[in-house]
């Protein structure tokens, strides 16, 4: 059900992680939301996730189901890789903005417009 983006951060980051499993996606912007809130990611090695995660989360094949069950075993139970993609994630979302989006936007439409 829906979510109000005033309770997200509370609840992304109460979670141990994101399993983000998406067949497509145009941006994968729940990824980001996770990593912004310190929460580590599982998510596909299909569409523009790759790209959004970038090596700050684990990138699964979404049909292979014991690829996805052994990645969730893996975060749930090695701290360390949990903290490494908590500190991965966070330093990845920082890549990210609506600021920079509109610059760049900007820029391609002064060049082309």
């Amino acid at each position: 059900s829906y979510v109000s983006y005033q309770d997200l951060p509370v609840l992304m980051g109460g979670a141990i992680a994101l399993v983000f499993p998406s067949l497509w996606e145009g941006f994968g912007l729940p990824v980001l939301e996770a990593m912004a809130c310190g929460t580590p990611v599982i998510t596909s090695n299909c569409a523009s996730l790759p790209e959004v995660a970038g090596d700050a989360a684990i990138l699964i094949n979404p049909y292979q189901v014991g690829e996805l069950a052994d990645a969730m075993a893996n975060v749930y139970h090695d701290g360390q890789l949990w903290s490494q993609l908590r500190q991965a994630g966070l330093a990845q979302a920082h890549r990210f903005s609506w600021q920079k989006t509109a610059d760049a936007t900007a820029e391609i439409l002064c060049r082309y417009g």
